[in-house]
């Protein structure tokens, strides 16, 4: 299952383009209140949109970006392009969501 939800639709050659990514985001300053320890870092650190494979935007994050961050950007495109959207976090982990852009 994704962890990306994306919106993108076109108006007079602007590709308005509308994503939430489910992700803890966790900072590494959180302090488990049972252990005292703190909670690891865990957040986004890339996110790279490409229209038709071509990058239209490289978004590179920290860890005070918010849980289940929201993103939106506009480019240059048309109806039909096949949009990608790929996130990469601290730990390795990765996912990825291509939609067609209405």
């Amino acid at each position: 299952m994704s962890t990306i939800k994306i919106r993108a639709k076109e108006r007079n050659g602007s590709v308005t383009v509308k994503t939430l990514m489910k992700h803890p985001m966790e900072t590494g300053q959180r302090v488990n209140k049972k252990t005292g320890d703190k909670f690891p870092a865990h957040f986004i650190q890339e996110v790279i949109a490409k229209a038709n494979g071509d990058e239209v935007i490289v978004v590179h994050w920290g860890p005070a970006v918010s849980k289940n961050p929201y993103l939106t950007f506009v480019y240059n495109g048309s109806k039909g392009d096949k949009l990608e959207l790929t996130w990469l976090d601290n730990k390795g982990n990765r996912d990825s969501k291509t939609v067609e852009v209405k």
